[in-house]
């Protein structure tokens, strides 16, 4: 019995920190970096039969090259409400239409801004490492309040080792994450 109560907190602990990671790769995701990445787009609503929908569910995103985003409506009546729905969004591109698709060409980062967008990445592995120091904190207090629950207290400390080893992994993953990223905005 008292190994399910560690499991069962080891569990909460490991989905939080990997809800975490999740929400971290969709931030570091929306940091443009120099290079046409389609999930720049993501936030991107567009008015539809009455309703806001994402921008993938009106049309195909694809990344001719490096340096183009390239978005072809399903539609073509769509395509002045897409180029207002990019305009009116915080991507910050402008784009080009011809008639059949609509282009995002992405300008090349300056040295300052490259660093700007590293501490905006490093922010936010740095709150993603806070969520997952909170997950690890609120397991371990409650594998304590276990023991006067009658937990063995070897069974908590085993506990608390498992639960830093799952805390451990998370940060390593966004650490990770971060190198990644840097790479990706530092590579001209």
């Amino acid at each position: 019995m008292s190994d399910e109560r560690v499991k069962k907190y080891l569990d909460v602990a490991a989905e939080e920190m990997d809800a975490s990671v999740l929400f971290l790769d969709e931030a570091l995701a929306h940091i443009r970096a120099g290079k046409a990445n389609t999930r720049i787009l993501d936030g991107v609503r567009v008015e539809y039969y009455g309703g806001l929908v994402p921008l993938a569910n009106v049309a195909t995103v694809t990344t001719p090259d490096a340096k183009t985003i390239q978005v072809q409506p399903w539609e073509k009546g769509l395509i002045p409400i897409i180029e207002k729905a990019i305009l009116g969004s915080d991507v910050g591109i402008t784009p080009m239409n011809n008639g059949e698709t609509i282009r995002l060409c992405i300008p090349p980062v300056t040295e300052e801004r490259r660093k700007q967008l590293v501490k905006i990445a490093s922010g936010a592995v740095e709150e993603a490492k806070v969520s997952i120091r909170n997950a690890r904190r609120e397991a371990i207090d409650k594998l304590k309040k276990e023991v006067k629950n009658g937990l063995p207290e070897d069974v908590e400390k085993d506990g608390e080792a498992e639960v830093q080893k799952v805390h451990d992994k998370f940060i390593k993953k966004v650490e990770e994450m971060l190198a990644a990223k840097e790479k990706e905005i530092m590579t001209v």
